[in-house]
């Protein structure tokens, strides 16, 4: 909305200077970004401007400080890109770019366009760390905080909550009345997949097609909405992680009617399917035409694939992704699809945005179960071709498919704990472990409690798990509850409404308030908001050393030890109770015996033995 008002204005502006023929002709239709800031940490800004002929005038901009450093024209005549350098000492105001006639001699000025400098808000941007515990949210399927805004007139896709795969009508109001909530269930951050406007004509509801890179989808909200549920978390100490795309936009994208330059898609613009053979960028024996098939192939026809290596899109990309960290003032960004993008642009982007701001935090998608692979695009990893890059983190795929072959396979001396065991042993490889995000499913999976047959044994298991874990730990909305989607695996049925979030459905059922949940679903609940909020404190699972033990009879055990505090974490995932022989583990517990149940609040006397009923998650902190 709020870039829409200056697109008028600065319509308004042109139309009130400019002689009568050219004010009916030529105006301004986009302008990106809407506003810029002074003292920014980068000191010049792009902006793309597209309206009728607007190649053939020339910008000028008189305003202390801030000077063009340079214009560049699109392919067509309907595309410029000005380049603002914007000094130290340039005040916060408007300033006006001029449009001159540059096919006059006189060069006069047929218009004038307003762009606004803004002064930056005092906050520190501050990122997600491992102290932090992140829930995820698909803001469709959430909470309907606004019924209003369920159908928006003009756009192409409207409410049918009847359809899996339609609009149901959550938004950012939903998620900003519950925001209590989650505080209360000992959450400190929040991901929510994307809500830039999609405005495609069917499956909007995800947000991974975007159409406009500068505005909400209006279905979800508004930026100003946005920017208050962001302000509305920090006050409550919570975090916000937005869910970004640079490898595609959505193919309503209001410049697929014309590009900017005929390169600013990949494959001519025509749709090209991707490979989507991820291992194809780092094989040392693969094809170019299978590289280039893999990371120059669209994701899918409604999502044409960007071309990074155009540097106007770059550098709009890179500025973008700027502009709604300073806006938004957030904490992190969820990056999807990351190794589709090319990777050249990724270090980029990736070292452009920790520059700018280094106590940010990022997380890519690179959905592959080796943890090679993985480990290739994280920074201050040496690899042998010298690719190097700024990227924190990335969703741990490996971890989360060993997790789930320990509680699904049959037992063997390969299987069950041992999976795990050994996968985290490939921790070598990551410069970094303990920034990967850890998770037990996601939005493009079947629910953790689906993936483990509905147990909640085996749920609780995972809970407890990726709560302690080296690395920061995401839960997917709906997973305290125990929802699944067993029998149908489609994205629109594993992303289904959280009960109590609509109105309309009434108040028998309310997740929210722990209304109408089966006696499982509500214990489950109660049992994971002890744990985390008991690990907002828990400084050994925020930043201590991890040591764990070969599994053994269905055990497996390991320890998260910091100067001031250890615990002990005993996983059994079997019928029989096991009993452990506890100076196999006195490497860490140097003959302490004294056990505290982080749960519960029961003291233990273990002595040399402790009997560890089945199916026991347990987390115990060890006392001195």
């Amino acid at each position: 909305m709020l870039k829409r008002l200056l697109h008028l204005i600065a319509l308004l502006l042109l139309t009130a200077t400019a002689p009568l023929h050219l004010a009916a002709q030529s105006f301004i239709e986009h302008l990106d970004p809407p506003f810029w800031w002074v003292d920014m940490p980068v000191d010049t800004v792009q902006i793309m401007v597209h309206g009728d002929r607007v190649a053939q005038l020339a910008p000028v901009v008189e305003y202390p400080g801030v000077s063009i450093a340079r214009v560049v024209h699109g392919d067509g005549p309907n595309y410029a890109f000005i380049y603002l350098h914007i000094s130290p000492d340039a005040q916060p105001g408007t300033l006006a770019i001029q449009w001159r006639d540059a096919t006059n001699r006189k060069g006069k000025t047929v218009g004038r366009t307003a762009f606004e400098l803004k002064p930056r808000e005092e906050r520190p941007i501050q990122g997600y760390t491992a102290a932090d515990a992140i829930y995820l949210i698909t803001p469709d399927r959430f909470a309907n905080g606004n019924p209003a805004n369920d159908e928006v007139a003009g756009m192409k896709e409207g409410l049918n909550r009847a359809d899996d795969h339609g609009r149901h009508g959550g938004d950012v109001a939903g998620i900003q009345q519950q925001l209590d909530y989650l505080n209360n269930m000992g959450f400190t951050a929040i991901w929510l997949n994307p809500i830039l406007e999609n405005d495609q004509p069917r499956w909007s509801y995800h947000g991974y097609a975007t159409t406009d890179y500068y505005e909400v989808d209006r279905r979800f909200g508004s930026n100003e909405e946005y920017k208050a549920l962001v302000d509305a978390a920090r006050a409550k100490g919570m975090k916000v992680i937005m869910d970004m795309i640079m490898n595609h936009c959505g193919s309503e994208h209001w410049w697929m009617e014309e590009l900017p330059t005929a390169n600013w898609i990949n494959n001519g613009g025509v749709y090209t399917q991707t490979t989507h053979r991820r291992t194809t960028l780092r094989d040392p024996y693969a094809a170019r035409v299978d590289v280039e098939g893999f990371s120059d192939g669209w994701f899918v026809e409604e999502m044409p694939d960007l071309n990074q290596r155009q540097p106007l899109l770059a550098d709009y990309l890179i500025q973008n992704t700027l502009w709604w960290i300073e806006y938004l003032g957030l904490s992190g960004i969820r990056m999807d699809t990351y190794p589709y993008s090319d990777a050249a642009f990724m270090s980029d982007w990736s070292c452009a945005v920790m520059n700018a701001y280094p106590d940010f935090n990022i997380c890519g998608e690179e959905w592959s179960l080796n943890p090679a692979v993985l480990a290739y695009w994280q920074r201050d990893k040496v690899n042998p071709d010298g690719y190097s890059s700024c990227l924190p983190g990335l969703l741990d795929f490996p971890l989360h498919h060993a997790f789930m072959q320990c509680l699904t396979e049959e037992e063997s001396w390969h299987s069950n704990w041992v999976r795990l065991y050994e996968m985290l042993g490939n921790d070598f490889l990551y410069a970094h472990p303990a920034d990967h995000v850890i998770f037990p499913d996601n939005h493009d999976m079947s629910r953790v409690h689906t993936q483990l047959g509905d147990d909640v044994r085996k749920t609780r298991l995972a809970a407890y798990f990726f709560a302690t874990m080296r690395g920061i730990p995401q839960f997917y909305y709906g997973t305290e509850i125990l929802m699944s989607n067993t029998g149908d695996d489609s994205h629109g049925n594993i992303r289904s409404d959280f009960p109590g979030g609509w109105a309309e459905d009434g108040d028998d059922v309310n997740g929210f308030a722990a209304i109408g949940l089966t006696e499982e679903a509500r214990s489950f609940q109660a049992e994971l908001r002890t744990l985390l909020n008991w690990r907002r404190t828990a400084n050994a699972v925020h930043t201590g050393s991890l040591k764990h033990y070969v599994p053994v009879a269905g055990c497996y055990v390991y320890f998260r030890e910091s100067g001031e505090q250890t615990v002990m974490v005993i996983l059994n995932q079997g019928d029989v109770a096991e009993t452990l022989d506890l100076a196999r583990f006195d490497e860490v517990l140097r003959g302490r015996r004294q056990l505290v149940d982080v749960l519960t609040g029961e003291s233990l006397n273990a002595g040399e033995t402790l009997d560890v009923p089945g199916w026991k998650a347990w987390v115990l902190e060890v006392q001195d």
